[in-house]
């Protein structure tokens, strides 16, 4: 599949990975539809890729919201015709530890609470679904070729501290094979599915840490750095130009071992 003259549709693109994303697909050639909740960021973003010759387009969506997703993708279809690459980057974590206790009395004194738990899921797993379903739809109906990522984690593996998080990237590393055995038997062909798993990537979240915590991170990095925005934006173009890639999840992080540290 061609990058040039394709439609992707990027949630979480007004920082981080979904805007790193946008700006290299539309680098490419391809027309991008950006959605995010900060409408500041989204903003700079749309107009950083215009001001580079890109093609794109931003829209205000709240990704939890089944009616503000289905507007994004009528207006991507409105705007440039078409979907092929949709990229649901939109995420958020709320770290706590499931019962944290006392160290004298042994007693629970804090416990993650419930808001932390849906909020979550909500956005990284119910965001997901509504953003893969409303784009296969159309695509299905027209016939659109193209792929449908999923943006898990290594802490999918589990970290301490991060059971709502863990949980939302260990389901999504799931959905490729669910998806790509659910197309194949309705005969959908068009559509392939594919996780991106990335490491400790180095985005202004990582780089605002105190030195010595990083520092800590890059330590269980065998690579011994940080992965890179452009290597993420580089395997999703692979994965976009490769037909035989299908039906899982892709892991670029280092060879980093979740490292389980407690909060």
């Amino acid at each position: 599949m061609e990058i040039k003259n394709s439609v992707a549709v990027i949630t979480g693109a007004a920082s981080g990975i979904g805007r790193a994303i946008a700006m290299n697909l539309a680098r490419h050639g391809a027309s991008v539809m950006l959605a995010d909740v900060a409408a500041e960021g989204l903003e700079a973003a749309v107009n950083a890729i215009q001001a580079a010759g890109g093609k794109a387009k931003g829209q205000v969506t709240d990704v939890t919201d089944e009616s503000s997703v289905s507007a994004l993708m009528e207006a991507a279809v409105k705007n440039f015709g078409q979907i092929n690459i949709v990229v649901p980057s939109a995420g958020i974590f709320r770290d706590a530890l499931f019962l944290s206790t006392d160290r004298e009395t042994g007693k629970v004194y804090r416990k993650m609470t419930t808001d932390q738990f849906r909020a979550v899921m909500e956005v990284n797993l119910v965001g997901t679904f509504l953003t893969l379903r409303e784009a296969a739809e159309r695509m299905v109906n027209n016939g659109w070729e193209g792929v449908l990522f999923t943006i898990s984690s290594i802490n999918k593996q589990g970290e301490l501290g991060q059971l709502n998080y863990a949980s939302t990237k260990s389901a999504v590393a799931l959905w490729p094979k669910i998806l790509a055995g659910e197309f194949h038997a309705r005969k959908i062909k068009n559509i392939r599915v594919v996780g991106i798993a990335p490491g400790y990537v180095d985005t202004p979240i990582l780089q605002g840490m105190k030195p010595e915590a990083l520092e800590a991170v890059v330590k269980n990095v065998p690579i011994g750095r940080l992965i890179q925005a452009e290597e993420i934006t580089g395997l999703v173009e692979y994965v976009i130009q490769n037909g035989a890639i299908h039906g899982t999840t892709l892991e670029i992080s280092g060879g980093v071992i979740s490292r389980g540290l407690a909060k």
